[in-house]
């Protein structure tokens, strides 16, 4: 049997990398307040965020708790929030392929 994905809007953020939490939006500024100090906590919760230094390539990343464990978004990817308040990063061509912009 084939399947199709139902439409599901979701809210997105594109990181570039910076630290500068300014433009994120208030979801996700609402994931780093999670933590203390964005550091990692000491009891991971699904939804924390906290900026990282990802093992092996040693490269600024937002690591982000989720019910799987622990992920990394890299500089480039997009940070989805998902339908159930869920975080998850997405690299840029997956997301292009499936996701398109909604006026609101």
């Amino acid at each position: 049997m084939k399947y199709r994905k139902k439409p599901v809007i979701i809210e997105a953020h594109g990181w570039d990398g910076s630290e500068d939490k300014t433009h994120f939006p208030p979801w996700l500024k609402a994931a780093f307040k999670k933590t203390d100090d964005n550091k990692e906590p000491t009891l991971p919760t699904a939804g924390c965020a906290w900026f990282a230094i990802k093992p092996r390539t040693f490269t600024l990343a937002i690591a982000i708790v989720t019910r799987e464990g622990q992920v990394f978004a890299d500089a480039g990817d997009y940070i989805i929030q998902g339908i159930q308040g869920e975080l998850y990063p997405c690299k840029p061509d997956i997301f292009a392929a499936t996701y398109e912009e909604v006026a609101e």
